[in-house]
């Protein structure tokens, strides 16, 4: 999972004892890539709004792709790339019927450790719900690694692609004919309320950071329908905004602080008027008279069923 609606800084942790781990989708060169760790608060922080932003809109139209997939007397077998913590797979496997078995990916170990410990262990039918994690590169994700998908996951991570990694990404569903739920990628827009002189020039900066070192940022989903369509998969598009209010002050706090603070790395110069517009927002934040919409996208991708297959 990305930290891209809201980009604190990585964290350093200690090594959790033992972490469940595999080796699988492949590190450039065959090294150990560096590992970036986010803190396992600040994604249990955001859990909740984002189980309330996601679409549900697109729910249906998944579960008939699943309930008609070749081989549906099996176990549904999910990836979900840059799982972070595993909420993804807490919110979506209570929600869909059948026996299920969740392949959590990401680069940290640590990550990959909560996301063990905090599994769901039933699917919305009571069937049973089991997981295995690997580490690796997705950006180097193959349609070998997907042999035998019924589902691929992601939220918060389009955003953090590059264009040829979502190539990369997007030859690899198609050609396994896997489905794939894309979930809260960020699209350029913030709504807060009440307004303030500086908002846009906030956003602005902000915007711009998300596309530092040519990262798709807010073009992501634009991106991503363009290259699955290319590639001849129907693409489902919802909005998932979150929506922050008196009741998630301490989310919006923290929000407030990672996107000023992208926004002040991208343009040094906004430091000193930031600040004080920062530590006015969070004044007003903890009065409880901010709001905000945070604006996101959720995508289905509906690839033809590899070999044709229904």
């Amino acid at each position: 999972m990305s930290t891209s609606t809201t980009p604190p800084g990585p964290q350093a942790h200690p090594e959790p004892a033992d972490p469940a781990t595999l080796s699988a989708i492949p590190s450039p060169g065959g090294t150990e890539p560096e590992v970036p760790r986010y803190a396992p608060q600040w994604l249990q922080l955001r859990e909740p709004a984002d189980a309330a932003a996601r679409a549900h809109e697109l729910l249906d139209p998944l579960r008939i792709r699943l309930a008609n997939r070749s081989g549906r007397a099996t176990d549904l077998v999910v990836h979900d790339l840059g799982c972070g913590t595993g909420s993804m797979g807490r919110w979506l496997a209570p929600l869909v019927d059948g026996a299920q078995h969740w392949i959590l990916h990401d680069r940290d170990p640590y990550l990959l450790h909560f996301a063990t410990v905090g599994a769901p262990k039933a699917a919305a039918d009571g069937s049973r719900v089991t997981v295995t994690t690997q580490r690796g590169d997705i950006g180097r994700l193959t349609t070998d690694a997907l042999a035998g998908a019924s589902l691929v996951t992601a939220s918060a991570l389009l955003d953090v692609l590059t264009a040829d990694e979502m190539e990369t990404f997007a030859a690899a569903c198609v050609g396994a004919g896997c489905p794939a739920l894309l979930t809260l990628s960020v699209v350029g827009r913030v709504e807060l309320t009440p307004a303030h002189p500086m908002d846009q020039e906030i956003a602005d900066a902000f915007n711009a950071h998300q596309r530092r070192g040519g990262l798709l940022g807010p073009d992501a989903v634009r991106e991503a329908c363009e290259v699955f369509g290319r590639l001849g998969a129907n693409v489902l598009v919802q909005s998932s905004p979150w929506r922050l209010g008196a009741e998630q002050a301490e989310l919006t706090a923290e929000w407030l602080r990672g996107w000023v603070g992208a926004a002040v790395d991208q343009r040094p110069e906004l430091a000193e008027r930031a600040e004080t517009y920062l530590q006015d927002r969070l004044a007003d934040c903890a009065a409880g008279r901010v709001g905000v919409v945070v604006h996101h996208s959720d995508i289905l991708v509906l690839p033809r069923p590899a070999g044709g297959a229904g």
